[in-house]
C-alpha cells in the first residue's frame, strides 16, 4: 500500500472535517485572506478546528458518568502593530468565514492601492511526531469500562487502608488547519489521551491522598497491564506515605526536588518568564537579559515541541510554524524567549513554534510546550546523601508565580524531611517559597537522571488552557524557604 507524505495526509484529513463538508475550499480561504489585506496588515491568518471528547470516571466501584462532545468552529485574525483583531465562529460557512474576514479587517484604517498581493502557497513543513488515529476508537465501550474497573480491583487489593478509589480516562480527537496570509497551508490531527487514578487511604480516623496517571498523544492500547499496575502502585504508595507524614519543619533550608514532575516548578517559575510576550512588554524578571548569565553553571533548560508522542509536542503550531527545539537557558546563560509569531515580529526575532490558542475561540499567545532541564553528572543518591538537613521533596500540587518579580508559593504533596544524607520521615502540608531567577543561581547539584513527566500537565494562560509537558532531574537547591506546619 502506498501512504501519503504526512503533512498531505493531515491536510486531507482536515480538509474533509472542516471545508468539504461545508462547500468550502481552499478558494474560500484565499478570498477572505484577500478581503482582510484589502487593508495593511503586518499578519492575518484563519484557523479552523474540529474537535471530539470522550470522558469517563469511576468512583466507588461503579463508572458513573460518561460524556461525549464534539465542537467545531472557525477563528479569523488580522495583526497591525500590536493591535488584534479577532473574530469566531461555530457556524463554518462562506458567508460566516467573509463576515469574520471583513470584522476583523477594520483594524486597520490605513487602505491600500490597487489589488492585494497574490501570495504563492506554501506547505508547512513535513513531520510525523505522532499517529493521526482517532484514539477514542481504539477501544470499545466494554474495554473502557473495564479498564476503570481493573484500576479499581488493583487499587483495593494492594492495601486494606485503601478506603476509597477514583479513576478517569479521557481521549480526545483533534484536528486543526490554518491558512495564514503569508501563503501558508497547515494541518495537524492530535490524538491525546489521559488515564488518572486518585486514591484515599484511611488509618485511624486519618485519610490522605494519592494520585498518579498519565497519557500522551496515542492511542488507548498505551494503558497495558503493566501501565495501569504502574500508576495504581504509585497512587497507593503516595497516599500510604502521607498517612505516616508528620508535620513539615519550616524556615531556609536545602531542598531536594525529585525527578520528572517536580519540573513544574521549573515550568512555572521559569518558563512562564521566558515567554515572548511578558519579555517585549517588560514586565517579566528576565527581560532584556539575553545573553546574560541567569542561572549557576551546569543548568540548560528547553523548551522542545519535538519530542515524539509527548503531551505538549506538536507536529505545527496554532499559527502553522513548525514547532522546534528551543534551547532557553543553556550553562547558566540565557539565550532566548519562546515566541509567537507577533511577539517575534515586534522583538525582532524568529518564531519559535510556540503560538498556541485552545481553541478556534482563543488568540494565539506564546506558551510552552515540553519544558524541562537537561541532566547533570550526580547521581541522585549523592545529592540526597549530600543534606545535612533538608527537605527532598518528590511530587507537587498547585503553585503561583508572580511573572513580574518572578516570585512563586508551590505546595509539596510528597515529601520527605532529611538529616544527614538520610531520609527519615515523610512531612505534610511544606510549601516551597522562593524567586525563579534566584532559584536558578542557587542550584548546586544536578542529578543523571533526568526524567519526563508521565503526561499529565496542562498550563493555564489569560484563561486559556494547553497541554504541556515537563521534566528535569534531581537538583538540590541551597537556601530555600519552607514553609510548613510544624
Amino acid at each position: 500500500m502506498i501512504s501519503r507524505e504526512p503533512t498531505l495526509e493531515r491536510l486531507a484529513i482536515a480538509k474533509s472535517l472542516l471545508l468539504t463538508p461545508f462547500g468550502l475550499d481552499e478558494s474560500h480561504l484565499g478570498r477572505a485572506l484577500s478581503e482582510i489585506r484589502t487593508n495593511r496588515m503586518d499578519e492575518a491568518d484563519l484557523y479552523f478546528q474540529y474537535t471530539r471528547s470522550e470522558g469517563w470516571s469511576l468512583e466507588e466501584g461503579i463508572v458513573k458518568t460518561g460524556s461525549f462532545s464534539i465542537d467545531q468552529g472557525m477563528g479569523v485574525r488580522a495583526v497591525s502593530g500590536e493591535r488584534t483583531a479577532f473574530a469566531y465562529s461555530d457556524d463554518i460557512s462562506e458567508a460566516s468565514l467573509l463576515d469574520a474576514a471583513r470584522t476583523v479587517r477594520s483594524i486597520s484604517t490605513a487602505a491600500q492601492t490597487g489589488r492585494a498581493k497574490v501570495v504563492t502557497k506554501k506547505i508547512a513543513a513535513s513531520r510525523a511526531l505522532y499517529s493521526g488515529l482517532d484514539p477514542i476508537a481504539t477501544l470499545d465501550s466494554t474495554a473502557k469500562i473495564n479498564l476503570l474497573e481493573k484500576v479499581e480491583q488493583q487499587a483495593r487489593a494492594k492495601d486494606p487502608r485503601v478506603a476509597q478509589v477514583m479513576a478517569g480516562l479521557a481521549s480526545e480527537y483533534d484536528v486543526v488547519m490554518v491558512a495564514r496570509a503569508d501563503g501558508t497551508l497547515a494541518a495537524d490531527v492530535r490524538p491525546l489521551v489521559r488515564l488518572s487514578v486518585t486514591v484515599i487511604a484511611q488509618h485511624k480516623g486519618r485519610r490522605e491522598v494519592g494520585s498518579a496517571g498519565g497519557g500522551g498523544r496515542f492511542g488507548l492500547a498505551y494503558f497495558d497491564e503493566a501501565i495501569i499496575t504502574q500508576y495504581v502502585d504509585e497512587a497507593v504508595k503516595a497516599a500510604l506515605t502521607n498517612l505516616e507524614a508528620r508535620p513539615a519543619p519550616a524556615g531556609e533550608m536545602t531542598v531536594v526536588l525529585g525527578p520528572g514532575w517536580p519540573g513544574i516548578l521549573l515550568h512555572e517559575a521559569i518558563g512562564h518568564g521566558l515567554e515572548g510576550d511578558f519579555n517585549r512588554k517588560g514586565s517579566s524578571a528576565f527581560s532584556g537579559r539575553v545573553g546574560q548569565r541567569v542561572a549557576a553553571k551546569g543548568v540548560t533548560v528547553l523548551d522542545d515541541g519535538t519530542l515524539p508522542q509527548r503531551r505538549g509536542s506538536l507536529n505545527v503550531d496554532d499559527e502553522g510554524n513548525t514547532s522546534q527545539r528551543n534551547v532557553l537557558i543553556e550553562d547558566g546563560i540565557l539565550k532566548g524567549y519562546i515566541q509567537d509569531a507577533m511577539n517575534a515580529r515586534l522583538m525582532g526575532v524568529a518564531p519559535t513554534g510556540n503560538g498556541r490558542r485552545e481553541s478556534y475561540a482563543s488568540v494565539p499567545l506564546p506558551r510552552m510546550t515540553n519544558t524541562y532541564m537537561l541532566a547533570g553528572d550526580k547521581s541522585p543518591e549523592e545529592i540526597v546523601a549530600s543534606i545535612k538537613k533538608g527537605l527532598y521533596a518528590t511530587n507537587f500540587g498547585g503553585g503561583q508565580v508572580d511573572i513580574t518579580s518572578g516570585k512563586f508559593v508551590f505546595s509539596a504533596s510528597e515529601a520527605f524531611w532529611v538529616e544527614n544524607g538520610k531520609i527519615l520521615y515523610p512531612v505534610k502540608g511544606a510549601t516551597i517559597v522562593g524567586n525563579g531567577p534566584d532559584a536558578l543561581t542557587r542550584v548546586s547539584m544536578i542529578g543523571n537522571d533526568m526524567k519526563l513527566d508521565s503526561g499529565v500537565g496542562t498550563c493555564g494562560k489569560e484563561g486559556q488552557s494547553v497541554p504541556v509537558g515537563v521534566g528535569q532531574p534531581t537538583l538540590r537547591i541551597d537556601g530555600l524557604t519552607v514553609g510548613g506546619t510544624a
